[in-house]
Order: structure tokens, then C-alpha cells, then sequence
């Protein structure tokens, strides 16, 4: 029991600080961003909208998880983790390292966080 509570823990600890960098970022590519060429930019907004839209879906899966510690949830919180630091992660790092490898990473991630929201599909299917 004690095992799950770290987990919620780390959960909302890694929600927090993914909106909290989702919108600082935002604030940053709207305003200091303009420097960057056009494939860059679309490559950014598109990682940084992605995230922003999994840390809501994440912070939900949280939210709920504290109330209904079900394994569902829990695969579809570490689903959605993975799949923010693997998608958005890579495409952020791709655009200022320059390691176009890591780009590879992308894909995967997309899978993953497409398996996070597919989890939930059996949500349903659980025991009360």
C-alpha cells in the first residue's frame, strides 16, 4: 500500500513539473522562439502541444488513480510518462542538440502514449 502512495506521488510531482515546463516553454517559443527556422518551429509546437495535452491526461489518470488504485490506471499513468519524455523529449532535444538520431525516439513515444489512452479502454472491464 505504502508502494502505491510514492507512486501517486510521482505522478502528480512529474505533472507538476511537465505544465509547469509546458508553459514556460509556450512562453518562450511565442515570444523568444521566432529566431527559429520554420521545420524547427513546427517540430517545437508540435512536441510542446503533445505534452500539454498528455499532462492534462496524465494529471487526470493521477487525480483518479489516489481514489481507485487500479492497475489500469496505473499502466496508463506510466504509459503517458514514457510516452511525454519519449516523444516530446526526443523532439525537443533533436531540435537544440542537433542529434538527428534521436528523432527515432519519436515514434516510439507516439506508440506509447497512444497505448496510455488505449488502456483506458479497459478501464470498463475492471472488477469493482
Amino acid at each position: 500500500m505504502k508502494s502505491k502512495h510514492v507512486f501517486v506521488k510521482v505522478f502528480l510531482v512529474f505533472t507538476a513539473l511537465s505544465g509547469c515546463f509546458s508553459v514556460l516553454f509556450g512562453a518562450w517559443l511565442a515570444h523568444a522562439g521566432q529566431h527559429i527556422n520554420e521545420i524547427d518551429k513546427v517540430r517545437l509546437i508540435t512536441a510542446h502541444q503533445y505534452q500539454v495535452i498528455h499532462t492534462l491526461a496524465l494529471l487526470v489518470v493521477g487525480l483518479a488513480y489516489r481514489n481507485n488504485q487500479s492497475r489500469t490506471l496505473f499502466i496508463s499513468a506510466i504509459l503517458f510518462i514514457l510516452g511525454i519524455i519519449l516523444f516530446s523529449g526526443s523532439l525537443y532535444l533533436k531540435t537544440y542538440t542537433g542529434m538527428l538520431s534521436l528523432g527515432g525516439f519519436a515514434p516510439l513515444g507516439g506508440i506509447t502514449l497512444a497505448l496510455g489512452w488505449l488502456s483506458l479502454a479497459f478501464l470498463g472491464k475492471e472488477k469493482s
